[in-house]
């Protein structure tokens, strides 16, 4: 909510509590400043959005309505986390400025040449720097912007809207990806085997087909992909995800449907975005696209990603310390770890705070074994990998699955792993990890921390184990 002399930060719902004191002191010291400029995308016009300021005092230039100068904070968004208290991001006029005049770009080379409205649905909460970014390019662009009123019909607000774009969260694309295939598996023999042969052929290396591929993909996509396309209306040029690592199966499982998925990443400090996939290129399933216009980023120490442009933030309201930790010499250090291909494509590999130190000194990034277990264990609705200060891995797994399933998948996945990666006892949960539990952020992504601590007992008991330091064990709790 935003008065004309005031404005409130941004802050998720859920962390409310956790941010209300931080949140009290923010909203006291914010001041009406002036307009930002939108731009007029080709209009001419001189649209402008409120901007406010934040400071002990205000100035004569506030007072008095003058024009935003780019050092002025628009808003303080505060960032879940997946650890510790939420910490303010500020967010400044130059910030948005640059990151309009990127996703404009990028926009522009999606939709090309077309002077009808962008249509565009949404549906994630509008504390998310990303779904800021999204608000203001609508107003730029004079878009047709829908907002979700009911989560739980979802599909049928979609249709409504029929967009060309919106943004998602690796989340819901999974669940949309579960539920085709689970409605798939009960349609008839005829059905499946066709959608079984037309995936094969779509998934056989270039190349390498076979006599029937192009028959089959045909057919498939015909009688079958382009039905399941129709449930996101007739106007969709592309989703957009970003937030939460997404699995390449996921990806390549839209983009097999005739469907664009484009992946970007960024930080709430980095105003939402740092890459994004460019829509007029091939996607590599896996990776989080190019960098956006007018920014750096590079790899340095512990393979952590660093960037620096005018799209990063000045620093946290109140926090000089956490602050002085994350920008050095000019450079943001996203705490990520990445690598990044001949063709500039970025991929992120893991998080340097969710490094496990075993106690014979090897130091493994979770992610990626996490993600090979998801792909082969699509049933499972989360996996964490643990053993900080332990001898070897374990893994707790959420959803309806068996042990032996469970078991099968890390046999597979641990014969390619050298001896102190491979995971030796595992813990089948019932219960499905969620933010209301406390063990998601709002956007998905795990908190290992709070569930270190609420499993406490089931991973102690894997390590009290001796069956789990000769091969693969595993229980249900």
């Amino acid at each position: 909510m935003a008065r004309a002399d005031s404005a409130c930060p941004d802050v998720h719902s859920k962390l409310r509590r956790a941010a209300g004191g931080p949140l009290r002191s923010s909203s006291s010291q914010l001041h009406s400043l002036g307009r930002l400029p939108l731009g007029g995308h080709g209009r001419g016009d001189d649209r402008r959005a409120p901007v406010f300021a934040a400071g002990a005092r205000r100035t004569r230039r506030h007072d008095e309505g003058l024009p935003a100068v780019p050092d002025d904070i628009v808003t303080i968004i505060y960032t879940s986390g997946t650890s510790g208290e939420p910490k303010g991001v500020c967010l400044n006029v130059g910030n948005l400025t640059h990151m309009l005049a990127s996703t404009t770009e990028r926009l522009d080379q999606l939709m090309g040449a077309t002077h009808e409205p962008d249509r565009v649905f949404h549906y994630l909460p509008f504390n998310f720097a990303a779904s800021t970014i999204l608000l203001q390019s609508c107003l730029a662009r004079e878009s047709i912007l829908t907002l979700s009123t009911d989560l739980n019909h979802l599909a049928d607000e979609i249709k409504l809207a029929s967009p060309n774009y919106f943004l998602n969260v690796p989340t819901l694309l999974e669940r949309v990806r579960r539920g085709v295939e689970q409605a798939i598996a009960k349609r008839p023999a005829v059905i499946r085997s066709l959608f079984a042969k037309a995936r094969t052929a779509w998934q056989r290396p270039a190349g390498r087909g076979r006599a029937l591929d192009a028959f089959w993909l045909a057919l498939g996509r015909g009688l079958i992909f382009r039905k399941i396309r129709e449930r996101f209306g007739t106007h969709l040029c592309a989703l957009i995800c970003g937030s939460a690592p997404l699995a390449p199966e996921t990806q390549q499982f839209f983009l097999m449907l005739g469907i664009p998925l484009l992946q970007a990443y960024g930080l709430t400090e980095t105003t939402g975005i740092c890459t994004l996939d460019d829509p007029r290129v091939p996607v590599e399933p896996g990776y989080v696209g190019t960098v956006i216009t007018g920014i750096e980023m590079k790899i340095g120490e512990n393979e952590e990603i660093v960037v620096r442009g005018p799209h990063i933030f000045p620093g946290y309201w109140n926090r000089p310390e956490e602050t002085a930790r994350v920008l050095q010499g000019g450079w943001f250090h996203t705490g990520d770890q990445g690598e990044v291909n001949v063709r500039g494509n970025w991929r992120i590999t893991g998080r340097i705070k969710n490094l496990i130190i075993l106690n014979s000194g090897h130091n493994i990034a979770p992610e990626p074994i996490e993600q090979e277990m998801a792909r082969l264990l699509p049933a499972a609705q989360q996996l964490v990998v643990v053993g900080n200060g332990r001898g070897y891995l374990c893994a707790l797994v959420t959803g309806e699955v068996e042990s032996a399933t469970v078991q099968a998948v890390l046999d597979a996945v641990n014969s390619e792993l050298p001896h102190y990666r491979q995971v030796r006892s595992f813990t089948v949960i019932r219960d499905v990890f969620s933010a209301e539990t406390g063990l998601l952020t709002a956007n998905g992504k795990l908190r290992r921390g709070a569930i270190d601590a609420r499993y406490a007992s089931e991973i102690n008991a894997m390590y009290d184990s001796k069956g789990g330091r000769e091969g693969v064990s595993g229980q249900h709790a």
